[in-house]
């Protein structure tokens, strides 16, 4: 499909250099979610337009508008989808999965190209490179990795926003139960594990 290279191609020359949000990030969601496809059996071109665009404006988790990111990615993939001839119907069915992928939006997409995509994401955000993703991210706003009294959240709330740690607690151990496809939460559990053991280590190393 020769659309899905020139948007990518347009995508490649507008995505910053944030580790945790890049091209790369982009790519990968776009394999996970070309693998899902095949399983789920939803509209490929649609599915994988909208993993190209779903983090085209991705402000930094630092910034108040954080929050509003999938809402002006999905704006701004309506205007870019028109210079590629897509269906009124096409271009909503796009552009409301990138509205409705985020976690922070807190939904479940209404079709299953939005659930593939929310679902492709959130595998991006677990396993082995959910995890360089993390410490990433928590570097990045130079945060310590863990509470001194209590790293892993056992007698108080996680609080993300002050330790790196906390993150797999807020967020990260919960997206298993959250998958919306059978594939999802396939792939969803062996890379949760992974995050398991890294705790169940890091608990022997501190």
């Amino acid at each position: 499909m020769k659309v899905l290279d020139s948007i990518k191609n347009e995508v490649k020359e507008i995505m910053d250099n944030d580790s945790a949000h890049d091209f790369e990030h982009i790519m990968r969601v776009y394999k996970n979610a070309q693998k899902m496809c095949k399983k789920e059996k939803a509209n490929k071109k649609l599915v994988l337009c909208a993993a190209l665009l779903h983090d085209i404006v991705s402000y930094p988790k630092s910034d108040k508008r954080s929050k509003m990111s999938s809402i002006e990615s999905a704006k701004k993939s309506k205007t870019m989808l028109k210079k590629y001839n897509f269906s009124e119907e096409e271009i909503i069915i796009i552009s409301d999965a990138i509205r409705d992928h985020s976690f922070s939006q807190n939904k479940i997409p209404s079709t299953l190209e939005g659930k593939i995509l929310q679902d492709a994401d959130r595998l991006d955000a677990i396993g082995a490179i959910g995890l360089a993703r993390v410490f990433a991210t928590g570097g990045s706003l130079k945060r310590p990795f863990y509470n001194i009294d209590d790293p892993f959240c056992k007698t108080r709330k996680p609080d993300d926003k002050t330790w790196t740690v906390d993150h797999f607690y807020q967020k990260l151990l919960k997206l298993e139960s959250l998958m919306n496809t059978k594939s999802g939460k396939i792939e969803a559990k062996k890379r949760t594990r992974v995050l398991k053991d890294f705790l169940k280590q890091l608990k022997l190393e501190i």
